[in-house]
């Protein structure tokens, strides 16, 4: 039996009378999104495609759930824990490959983490996320529920990469290869980041703020058909245009925008083509 049909005969069971053989197979299903043979998003050429199934069993897991002790290590630990037994938080040894500074981060099984990722304390990896080779995610950074992220992605401190499990078939956040992603942005609601790219330190991106484009001219909006997408070696700040209306005109009110300065080439770095953008 592989994977998808494992997941559809789960799906086909009540929640609330799932039983340990059913729990069985779901822990089979989260150890094939853990080593990444199961993805929640698929690139096919440039486009990217929800795999439904996946975010169907998730939220089959959060139903069928039973409220559990989450047992702390230390017999001196001041904190305790509980959550659904159905999403236990994921383990790592320093023969995976990842590096897990200590310090308050949890990764929740049914996620991947490829060998050579680093992850600063505290930071929080949501099931379903896929994080690829030798990405590094900053401290107070958060890659929610089915994220996909690239190679060489930098996450910097106090990043928010929003979970899109409902509506199911929504492509949730995607993250491309050899992005830099500045301190306290947030992504949401399904926003396509292309490779390349460089967002601003505060930028924050969903679908209904449009980007800006200053070196071609277009609007980046979010249709029926697609999310937002930020180009290829896009480089984007924040900025600001003016509010419509007379009472806006009068106390020169203005509304935060997303604007794309400049494009980086392959052989401009990506901090170097931010400085150089703010300049």
């Amino acid at each position: 039996m592989d994977t998808l049909e494992r997941i559809d005969q789960i799906l086909k069971s009540d929640p609330a009378t799932a039983t340990d053989d059913t729990f069985r197979q779901l822990r089979i299903v989260w150890a094939a999104l853990r080593n990444g043979s199961l993805r929640a998003a698929n690139k096919h050429g440039s486009s990217w495609s929800v795999n439904l199934p996946v975010k169907e069993i998730i939220l089959w897991a959060f139903k069928a759930g039973i409220l559990t002790d989450i047992p702390v290590e230390s017999n001196e630990s001041v904190f305790s824990f509980t959550d659904k037994h159905t999403f236990p938080i994921q383990k790592f040894t320093a023969r995976s490959g990842q590096r897990i500074v200590p310090g308050g981060t949890t990764v929740r099984d049914g996620s991947y983490l490829a060998p050579g990722v680093i992850i600063m304390p505290p930071a929080y990896v949501n099931v379903g996320a896929f994080v690829d080779e030798e990405t590094l995610i900053d401290s107070h950074a958060l890659v929610g529920s089915c994220a996909q992220i690239g190679k060489h992605v930098h996450i910097s401190a106090g990043v928010q990469i929003g979970g899109v499990l409902e509506p199911v078939g929504a492509i949730p956040v995607v993250i491309e290869d050899n992005v830099l992603i500045g301190g306290n942005c947030g992504i949401y609601e399904g926003t396509i980041v292309r490779q390349g790219a460089v967002i601003g330190t505060g930028v924050i991106l969903n679908k209904s703020t449009p980007v800006y484009d200053l070196v071609t001219g277009v609007i980046h909006r979010t249709s029926e058909e697609h999310g937002l997408e930020i180009p290829e070696n896009a480089v984007v700040v924040q900025g600001s245009r003016p509010a419509k209306g007379s009472f806006a005109e009068m106390h020169n009110v203005h509304l935060y925008t997303p604007v794309i300065v400049k494009y980086r080439d392959e052989k401009t770095d990506a901090g170097a083509a931010l400085e150089e953008s703010l300049r």
